[in-house]
């Protein structure tokens, strides 16, 4: 998993001059540093590179350790009330009301309405993906406008005191508004923290985006299976929930947990102090294929920002595949789960959307943690992929025609494959053609893309899931 990963040939990223439509995020993701003082020395000075460092195998793997803790426990709590929010929405409190036990079929509490041929809450779990997700989109948009003003450190604890609400308003949650504040709470640790971790990854041997892209899966994956396996061992959702808690105090551990880097950034003010990775020999010569290469961290965080319009339009060709696919995954996810309920299978309507999210987990954790094996370069690619799944399920939700259960949960695990390969080869093509004093903006910057998909897939999840629910 956390296998050293070759090396890059950065490039750099090539723009059209103008203004760019997405200079409104160009301001500045991190904290800036003084100029480097020697950029007009001699080009045989510039051009001197310096000796590789050796390579520490040990603060290297503990490193890789730290940023997999990090990616999985910044997206356990989003995970998590994902996979509780048909038991949100449905108020399921009591262990007898965890879907253990079999709902008589001519019961259908969650039905919005008794002619309806579809199994509904009347809100759809769209709602709680909303709430899941824009304060995030928020977050990452607001970001270059104060970000920079905040040290790493502070980030971290803004971070663990938000996900510990969130589980603790939802899980004594009196009311639906209760519920979606806690809700609100885990989106704005898991929108915080992804800038702030993918961000930090710069400062760091790359081979951690590999690692913090696995521990993300792995959130989902193990999110998504706890909440199933302690509901179907008999605990109610609200001590499943409290359970959790346990959560916000590793990722703290974690980020104590990683070894201090030349320039480590994590309780600093301000401006970084320069050193020996601002000189022109690193700054100006493009990384080598060695794993030591990659010790080179961003050199200069003056940026103007023309370069900003000029990295993000460059960006583009891997972002809007990226956008398109979240789209797709969590439109099936939240406004198409919910609806393929199969009446005649072992499983109750609670139990299948629990079952649903942990497969897709799976799959996504799969792909992200295969980048040291596999890498894809034409996101686009998964992007039609993705798409016709959806296209597919949605017309099987419409027509009803699946024979099976289990017939769903290969399609569900197959999405999950492609959502998870689009993102972290996504970020690994982002981080290999960008240049290093670019690399840490245009991480942060890549970020907003499959917020931006899901945000608007969970709008068109509530309009289907009530036009489906109308149906008789």
């Amino acid at each position: 998993m956390f296998c050293c990963m070759r090396g890059y040939d950065h490039r750099e990223t090539t723009a059209s001059n103008g203004t760019s439509l997405f200079s409104f995020l160009t301001l500045a993701f991190s904290s800036p540093t003084p100029k480097n003082d020697n950029t007009g020395e001699d080009e045989e000075e510039s051009s001197f590179v310096e000796p590789e460092p050796p390579v520490d195998t040990c603060k290297k793997w503990r490193n890789n350790a730290g940023f997999w803790l990090l990616g999985l426990c910044n997206n356990f709590a989003y995970v998590v009330m994902l996979s509780a929010a048909h038991d949100i929405l449905s108020h399921q409190k009591a262990p007898s009301g965890n879907g253990t036990v079999p709902t008589p079929p001519s019961i259908t509490p969650g039905n919005v309405s008794n002619t309806s041929r579809y199994d509904c809450n009347i809100i759809s779990t769209g709602a709680v993906l909303l709430a899941d997700i824009l304060p995030t989109l928020l977050i990452k948009f607001s970001a270059p406008f104060y970000i920079h003003l905040l040290p790493y450190g502070l980030r971290v604890i803004i971070c663990v005191l938000t996900a510990l609400g969130s589980f603790l308003l939802v899980a004594f949650s009196a009311g639906p508004a209760q519920s979606f504040t806690g809700v609100v709470l885990a989106s704005v640790s898991s929108g915080l923290g992804e800038i702030t971790f993918l961000a930090l990854t710069s400062y760091f041997d790359s081979a951690v985006v590999s690692a913090w892209s696995s521990g993300t899966g792995g959130a989902g994956l193990l999110g998504a299976l706890s909440y199933l396996g302690l509901t179907q061992a008999g605990l109610s959702p609200q001590h499943t929930l409290l359970t959790m808690n346990v959560i916000p105090v590793i990722m703290l551990a974690s980020y104590l947990l990683l070894a201090p880097s030349s320039q480590d950034p994590r309780w600093c003010w301000g401006a970084l102090p320069p050193g020996p990775l601002h000189s022109p020999s690193s700054s100006h010569q493009p990384l080598l294929g060695s794993a030591a290469a990659h010790q080179n961290k961003p050199q200069s965080r003056n940026i103007s920002l023309q370069e900003k319009g000029q990295v993000v339009k460059g960006l583009l060709k891997y972002l809007l595949p990226l956008a398109v696919v979240y789209f797709a995954e969590y439109f099936i996810n939240q406004g198409l789960f919910e609806l393929l309920y199969f009446r005649e299978a072992p499983l109750t309507h609670p139990q299948q959307y629990r079952w649903y999210q942990m497969l897709y987990q799976a799959g996504v954790f799969i792909s992200r943690s295969s980048a040291s094996c596999v890498r894809i370069r034409h996101i686009w690619a998964l992007a039609v992929l993705q798409c016709l799944n959806m296209v597919f399920l949605l017309v099987a939700v419409y027509f009803m025609f699946l024979p099976s259960i289990y017939f769903v949960f290969v399609l569900i695990l197959y999405e999950g494959l492609l959502g998870g390969a689009s993102y972290v080869n996504t970020f690994h093509c982002v981080s290999a053609e960008s240049q290093p004093k670019h690399r840490e903006f245009a991480m942060g910057v890549a970020c907003v893309a499959d917020t931006l998909g899901i945000s608007l897939s969970g709008a068109l999840a509530i309009l289907v899931h009530n036009y489906f629910c109308r149906l008789s």
